[in-house]
């Protein structure tokens, strides 16, 4: 009876395929939205990522994110080293500054000041240059996507050596790392801390944060509490303080709700396009199950040739559909400085296959009815 429910199905080659568009597009449409969704508010917490060596971040008991911040001085750096479990703790200035290039082209960026000796703070993979060439005068690295950003015809080589102005001081290109985008996508700068103090003027406080690692078989979590208790600041470790950089992005933006919308969109889409041609497809084979119910039948087999039917539509237009969301999300990752770093999580197609089967149950489950309710002596009149 599957094999014949089979057949029913293949026999109209117009009302398959439409069925598989409708689903594939349905789930192309969720699965790429979410993915886009999830991606973007991970770039809330970028700048915790491109410090993957810190265990803890401690910072003013007000700032909220890495780039909503309050400046403390920098005696709260000795503070914390003398809490009992620090291993190490480093010093990081995270501010935002001005460029102009010598084509007159004005730019904002984001200024990093990593600890001096140690260069804590800089991301571990280094495009073009070296880490010690950061030790020379008015230094800086910029990142990938900020050096294409700004000097569009040069590539990660030629940017060295190029001088601009930053905040009106000399700056020079001596290297290019690859850090993760900011949520808007701003040019990162890095540099020593020392001379990030000079390019980045402001009041006597101006530390952003405190790096810090964990003693072999400290809790991160166990000493944060510690840190706070003993000095009064706030410190979180970094799962929590990237989990607050993607709230604050939930909490003060329209993300959540444009993509809800138009995931729901996706949905109620799929829906009527899905409902809509299996309800055409059932109508129009209702005397082929009508002489199988004539013939002896029962309804549970029925009922059984219609999931089956159902289940191949769904299987097959949801493997289309999750294809070409990965597809389109791979693609843009490595020719798009848009979707730079974007991945798709594995819970994306998941929670993807759980809305494609709730909606196939559904219209199956409304065009099962006239299927029932079919009357065999029809077949005859």
């Amino acid at each position: 009876m599957i094999w014949i429910a089979i057949r029913m199905l293949t026999g109209d080659s117009t009302k398959f395929y439409g069925l598989l568009f409708g689903v594939a597009f349905s789930t192309l449409l969720i699965a790429q939205q979410l993915t886009i969704f999830i991606n973007l508010l991970e770039r809330g917490a970028a700048q915790v990522y491109n410090v993957p060596s810190a265990d803890v971040w401690v910072m003013d008991p007000s700032s909220r994110t890495a780039e909503v911040t309050v400046p403390m001085p920098s005696t709260d750096l000795f503070r914390v080293r003398g809490v009992p479990g620090v291993s190490w703790a480093a010093p990081i200035i995270i501010a935002n500054a001005v460029v102009r290039t010598a084509e007159g082209k004005v730019e904002g960026v984001s200024v990093i000041g990593v600890d001096d000796a140690t260069l804590i703070g800089l991301p571990r993979t280094q495009l073009s240059g070296s880490r010690d060439d950061l030790a020379g005068p008015d230094a800086i690295f910029m990142d990938g996507v900020g050096a294409r950003k700004l000097f569009p015809e040069a590539d990660a080589q030629s940017v060295l050596g190029t001088r601009f102005e930053l905040n009106d001081q000399r700056a020079v290109v001596r290297g290019t790392v690859d850090a993760n985008p900011s949520f808007t996508s701003g040019v990162l700068l890095y540099t020593r801390y020392s001379n990030a103090l000079n390019y980045v003027p402001g009041t006597r406080n101006r530390m952003s944060f405190v790096l810090v690692r964990v003693q072999p078989g400290v809790d991160p979590g166990q000493l944060a509490e510690r840190i706070e208790r003993d000095t009064g600041l706030k410190a979180q470790t970094s799962r929590e303080f990237a989990r607050d950089g993607v709230d604050f992005i939930i909490e003060n933006t329209g993300i959540p709700i444009n993509f809800g919308i138009t995931v729901l969109l996706g949905f109620i889409v799929g829906v009527a396009i899905v409902g809509l041609t299996f309800s055409l497809f059932i109508r129009d084979n209702i005397k082929q199950f009508g002489a199988l119910k004539a013939i002896g039948v029962t309804n549970g087999k029925i009922r059984r040739m219609v999931a089956a039917q159902a289940g191949m539509v769904g299987f097959i237009g949801y493997g289309l559909g999750v294809l070409l969301a990965a597809l389109f999300i791979y693609i843009g990752s490595n020719n798009s400085d848009e979707f730079k770093g974007f991945y798709t999580p594995w819970q994306i197609p998941t929670a993807t296959a759980g809305v494609v089967m709730f909606m196939i149950l559904l219209t199956g489950f409304i065009s099962l009815r006239a299927v029932l309710k079919t009357d065999p002596a029809e077949v005859f009149r």
